[in-house]
């Protein structure tokens, strides 16, 4: 018979195809912890484990690997990410357990699980990567059990994850300064795929980490293309630098509220095209209007109207910027779109701070920058 996890009727709906939920590795850790106390207290074996997510969908979870002493209980959950592509996924997240003489809950995390080694996350240097919500699901799922079973005396819990460490290459972590293994994370305790809500919160994580450890202003890419443009054309610490993906909104929302004093942008011009005309989600699903904005800055640049219409039907910006270089356009339809780039940054923080970026693409390199970016990429280059 089928184990039933209680998240059946838990999906989302994306480009018309079902996607599953899943849990969380706080989920797993705060399954594995109340199932282990259970076991310990009662010194008896459990097939099975409920627990009641920040969300409100309750789990029905199985222990794996159980190990029951009179003075240690342990036991691992799976975790299932679902559809969500997940580097954790099928991980094994274990809780060791044991009575302690001080009151309370206390938890710690083992082999697997990353140590915080600076400031900015939401635990302190030296604590083990399990953050907030992770850690009050466990203390609740854990406390829960001991007030069921009358026991009074204090409970010692150690997270751990087998394989974590290798998982986490494949993470921030190494970028946010958690060392050796993964976090355990969660605010809802279920993993809905291809969650927008995560990838923002995984940007503004790094972007408090970097604040928090005196960086004032901001390297910021959408992604790979702008790191290797970097690590090609300019002399600077790539460890400056983080990626904001398609949220150049929300970045700048959060640089506001967090008090960065300026941020330089380092571009490919197929993102960025985008924002010159005030489109702060540069993903394809938002918007394109591509050909259109440069097609609009070519004009203004003096194109003739059988170039506007050729660069109406390219494709791509790459095959834009072809037909400007030959049309000799290309530095001042630069010019014209790094000053919308300029203002419309300007516009979505209200002035709050700086923002400066620079253009390139992949077959041309750079393209151009906006006034005041060559002075800001100073503070950045390696001396």
């Amino acid at each position: 018979m089928e184990h039933k996890n209680g998240l059946e009727d838990c999906y989302v709906i994306k480009n018309s195809k079902k996607l599953q939920c899943g849990y969380t590795t706080g989920s797993c850790a705060a399954a594995a912890a109340k199932a282990a106390t259970s076991m310990l207290l009662l010194q008896k074996k459990l097939t099975e484990v409920d627990l009641m997510t920040p969300k409100g969908i309750l789990l029905h979870l199985l222990p794996e690997d159980v190990s029951l002493e009179k003075e240690q209980a342990v036991c691992a959950v799976r975790k299932d990410g679902g559809d969500d592509p997940d580097a954790t996924h099928g991980l094994l997240v274990y809780a060791s357990v044991r009575k302690s003489s001080t009151p309370g809950v206390q938890i710690d995390g083992g082999r697997g699980v990353g140590r915080v080694t600076k400031k900015g996350l939401w635990q302190p240097v030296g604590e083990a990567a399990i953050n907030r919500v992770p850690r009050e699901m466990i203390r609740e799922a854990v406390q829960s059990v001991c007030e069921d079973l009358d026991y009074a005396g204090g409970i010692s819990v150690v997270i751990s994850v087998p394989g974590g460490e290798e998982v986490a290459k494949k993470t921030f972590n190494p970028r946010l300064g958690i060392e050796g293994g993964i976090s355990i994370l969660g605010t809802s305790g279920i993993v809905v795929p291809m969650s927008e809500a995560a990838l923002v919160a995984s940007i503004r994580l790094e972007m408090e980490m970097r604040h928090a450890n005196g960086d004032e202003y901001l390297i910021i890419t959408p992604g790979n293309y702008g790191e290797d443009f970097l690590r090609e054309h300019v002399e600077i610490d790539l460890k400056n630098s983080m990626k904001c993906s398609n949220y150049v909104g929300e970045t700048l929302d959060m640089a506001v509220e967090m008090g960065v004093k300026g941020i330089l942008f380092i571009a490919h011009i197929g993102k960025f095209i985008k924002v010159s005309g005030g489109i702060m989600n540069t993903h394809s699903r938002h918007a394109d209007s591509r050909a259109e904005l440069m097609t609009a800055a070519a004009i203004r640049a003096g194109a003739d109207l059988e170039t506007a219409r050729r660069l109406l039907d390219t494709i791509t910006t790459e095959e834009a910027i072809d037909i400007l270089n030959e049309k000799n356009l290309t530095n001042q339809v630069m010019k014209l779109v790094t000053e919308k780039i300029h203002y419309y940054l300007q516009h979505r923080c209200g002035g709050a701070l700086e923002t400066e970026a620079v253009i390139f693409s992949n077959a041309h390199g750079y393209l151009g920058e906006t006034e005041g970016a060559e002075e800001m990429l100073k503070r950045f280059i390696v001396k």
